[in-house]
């Protein structure tokens, strides 16, 4: 699934996406999830500090709210944040110098699909809301692979879809009815925020991803449900 009806690949498309909506991106994100979504890095932040890293791979780091958390919150480690976006990382540049965190977040444009960091560099590989925008997700997830030391670990944060009946239709008719609404009203464009729902729809339900991240080179593959489904935290270590 691609953002727009163009030519051009999901790659580009996407990137193109996020060029448009990067202005509004951050109070879009905490406006349409009443802020939930802080709680749900917060707990991401929480994961990853357990593992004690020194060097951690922020791949879709977007507008860079994760890695500067990650960053104050685990002062030993240093981040490398990596968007196709460059909308995106002109925001997170901004974040991450306000917060005098240059010698500790590096942020370069790039995708998962490419090499974009050397085999075994890195301790930890988070991804907050990306996975379901790359290209290849085999490709990819296998890529984040070869960037892991042996043992490391990858904590990825993804919306799902709520199984619960009652809250489920519910969530669907906001998601699919009010969100694409006041998201391309805010954004100015509504195809940006039609294809968010649709991309979730679309995203392997938790225990097929699971068996995708295990096909992809990992192991110890788990699924943390947040908020009734909503979205899901998934931590594997690399084989």
């Amino acid at each position: 699934m691609k953002p727009y009806d163009t030519e051009l690949s999901k790659k580009e498309e996407v990137r193109a996406m996020f060029d448009n909506i990067a202005p509004a991106y951050d109070r879009l994100n905490h406006t349409l999830s009443l802020s939930v979504d802080r709680i749900w890095r917060r707990r991401v932040v929480r994961i990853v500090g357990r593992l004690h890293p020194r060097r951690v791979l922020d791949m879709a780091t977007g507008t860079g709210d994760l890695a500067v958390m990650m960053a104050r919150s685990i002062p030993e480690a240093h981040i490398k944040g990596v968007d196709l976006s460059e909308g995106m990382l002109d925001v997170a540049r901004r974040k991450v110098a306000a917060r005098g965190l240059e010698e500790r977040v590096t942020l370069e444009a790039g995708d998962a699909e490419t090499a974009v960091a050397a085999a075994g560099s890195v301790d930890v590989v988070t991804v907050a809301f990306g996975v379901r925008n790359f290209g290849d997700l085999g490709r990819g997830l296998a890529e984040l692979s070869r960037a892991l030391r042996p043992g490391g670990r990858i904590v990825i944060l993804e919306f799902s879809t709520p199984t619960m009946p009652v809250f489920g239709r519910l969530y669907d008719w906001y998601s699919h009815r009010v969100l694409p609404r006041i998201g391309g009203w805010l954004s100015h464009d509504r195809q940006a925020y039609d294809y968010l729902p649709r991309s979730v729809d679309e995203f392997p339900q938790p225990e097929e991803f699971l068996t995708i991240l295990a096909a992809a080179g990992f192991r110890d593959c788990r699924a943390r449900s947040q908020s009734f489904g909503i979205a899901q935290i998934y931590t594997a270590e690399k084989c």
